[in-house]
């Protein structure tokens, strides 16, 4: 098989002429030294750090995986020598604060970077990656000192970062964690409780981490309001903010995993380990969600990763492999046989890929664009627009994304048969390592009860709006455009329908709440095809402009528009059956007892 390619001419078709990142550079302070010749250099040395450095250790890290010693995780061969090279590079800083020794380049183009990092090797790239997040709590909701101690050495990659939610007692229901912090004497506090599947907990590369640890203070309210969040460093530092003695913080174990085996899933023992409080008390879960956000659209491009190594995989093999001739004719006639390729039913997986991949990838940078604005745009009605735009299509992007992408990856080991069974390809690794994609950051049950509960039904309807605005303003726009008219009119039905259930779905919930529970992955997978329909449309719209332009890149623009055709006629179609489903009485979930799904 051929080595991992960066799509680097996708990427810049999504950002240079679908979104126009170029221009918004413009709007947005972080914008200013991001010129095009700067975007452009930056795009092609990470997607050659990511082709020749990151990529090589992908599979033998998957299967030397992590091993725990006395002295903590040892990473696989390779991976602490990649690391120091990623830092050397300044990568960890791009798109971080000046203030804290970061570059200050806009966040969308961080994006990228993680993107093309993520691809070439997941459970590497979770190291640097889940500092992000720590990094954007910090900042936010820090002290000045805290900031100034942990912040520049976290920004330079020098440390590494975590976040310590959930227990074994408690999986996503934070409100029964029971992890203690008691005060000490000088204004710190012991942190007493065992944490579990902290991925990137305890590792040799960095020489110190940062948790971030939910935990409870004596006599705090019960549940969700008495929770704070806590800075528990790996090692104490000294005086002058060097690293000092051990802290009371130990990897237990190691969880035994399905994939990601590169990555250090951890079980993290605290035992009166000295905490730093951060902000308010009892304000930790709030706090939580600037981590976790961010967490989100980073684990939404994990599915965009999967697929697009699906992609590039199985469109390789499909075209070396022979087997069988083609039912209308040979098509490889000095040959024994046709390459697999050239079958319609290998056709129907291979632009399934395709068409998720691609139209993923347009989802995954509508958020990161709408992210730049939020975070930095001038006009404060824009921020809000855009911060109300996010609030929708991060529990979509996250869960959507993921569910396509473990789906693409399915589709990559169907096309290599029962090789792609075995560990001699890389395709069966891509299922594994992506599986976890729907239970990172919230499952994709939670994802859909945020979007369909809380954000939609809970705003009675408001955050939905901007969303559906946006799409039926396009489709109207174009509805006279003679190659995309027919997409366009799909459009204008799916966003009136898409109302007219949301509706369904709120009356039936007045009567019984389970209602919204019933429906609302449904709902989601539903909001998630009609966004893949909209970009979908408006990369056929650019494509045919181009063509009718004039380009050296026939192929590239001619398969946009084949590829938003078989979308339209073959995926599209999924909606009808998902809006049955969601109208679908509750009764046909909830009557059967819990004592008669086994006998």
């Amino acid at each position: 098989m051929a080595d991992y390619k960066a799509p680097l001419r996708d990427v810049r078709f999504v950002r240079d002429e679908m979104f126009k990142f170029g221009e918004l550079y413009s709007q947005i302070p972080t914008g200013e030294d991001a010129t095009p010749d700067m975007v452009d250099a930056i795009l092609d040395e990470i997607a050659r750090f990511a082709e020749q450095e990151i990529a090589p250790t992908n599979v033998a890290g998957d299967r030397e995986g992590c091993t725990l010693t006395e002295d903590g995780v040892t990473t696989p061969t390779g991976f602490k020598e990649l690391y120091k090279a990623y830092v050397e590079g300044g990568w960890p800083s791009i798109s971080s604060s000046v203030e804290f020794g970061g570059q200050g380049l806009p966040v969308s183009l961080g994006m990228t970077v993680s993107e093309f990092v993520g691809q070439a090797n997941w459970s590497w790239g979770m190291y640097p990656g889940l500092s992000h997040g720590a990094k954007h709590l910090l900042e936010a909701h820090g002290s000045d000192a805290q900031k100034q101690e942990y912040l520049p050495r976290m920004v330079s990659g020098e440390w590494t970062g975590t976040m310590c939610l959930t227990e074994p007692h408690c999986g996503s229901d934070l409100g029964l964690l029971r992890t203690k912090a008691e005060p000490n004497n000088d204004g710190s506090y012991a942190i007493t409780g065992t944490k579990i599947f902290i991925s990137s907990g305890d590792h040799d590369m960095a020489e110190n981490i940062i948790h971030l640890v939910l935990a409870r203070l004596p006599d705090s309210p019960a549940g969700t309001k008495g929770i704070s969040i806590f800075i528990v460093p790996k090692n104490n530092l000294d005086t002058d903010g060097n690293v000092a003695d051990r802290n009371g913080v130990s990897c237990g174990s190691l969880e035994h995993k399905m994939g990601i085996h590169g990555n250090s899933t951890c079980v993290m023992n605290f035992d009166a380990a000295k905490g730093f409080l951060i902000g308010e008390p009892n304000k930790g879960l709030n706090y939580m969600f600037t981590m976790m956000n961010s967490a989100r659209i980073g684990t939404a491009f994990q599915g965009l990763a999967h697929s697009e190594l699906a992609l590039q995989h199985a469109t390789e093999y499909a075209r070396d492999r022979l087997q069988m001739r083609s039912l209308t004719g040979k098509k490889n006639p000095d040959g024994p046989a046709d390459p697999i390729i050239v079958h319609p039913d290998v056709r129907r997986m291979l632009l399934t890929i395709k068409s998720l991949t691609e139209g993923m990838r347009m989802m995954g940078y509508h958020m990161a664009y709408n992210a730049e604005i939020a975070e930095g745009h001038a006009d404060e009605e824009a921020r809000k627009l855009a911060e109300d735009m996010l609030a929708v299509l991060t529990p979509i992007g996250k869960a959507f994304m993921t569910e396509a992408g473990y789906e693409a990856a399915n589709h990559g080991v169907q096309v290599f048969g029962g090789h792609g069974y075995t560990a001699e390809w890389p395709v069966e690794q891509n299922v594994r390592d992506c599986r976890i994609s729907m239970i990172y950051e919230g499952t994709t049950g939670i994802q859909a009860l945020d979007l369909l509960g809380r954000k939609v039904l809970g705003s009675g309807g408001e955050l939905l709006k901007p969303l559906t605005k946006e799409i039926y303003k396009w489709s109207k726009a174009h509805a006279e455009d003679e190659t995309v008219a027919k997409y366009a009119e799909e459009l204008q039905a799916l966003t009136k329908e898409w109302g007219e259930v949301t509706m369904h779905i709120g009356m039936v919930a007045m009567e019984d709440r389970d209602a919204v529970g019933a429906a609302s992955v449904d709902y989601l997978m539903y909001a998630g095809y009609v966004c893949l329909a909209y970009y979908w449309a408006m990369m056929a719209k650019r494509a045919a402009d181009a063509l009718a332009e004039g380009t050296s890149e026939k192929d590239f623009y001619e398969a946009k528009l084949l590829t938003a055709k078989f979308y339209f006629a073959r995926i599209l179609p999924r909606t009808r059956a998902l809006v049955a489903t969601m109208k679908a009485p509750v009764d046909t979930l909830m009557d059967i007892g819990e004592d008669q799904f086994v006998f």
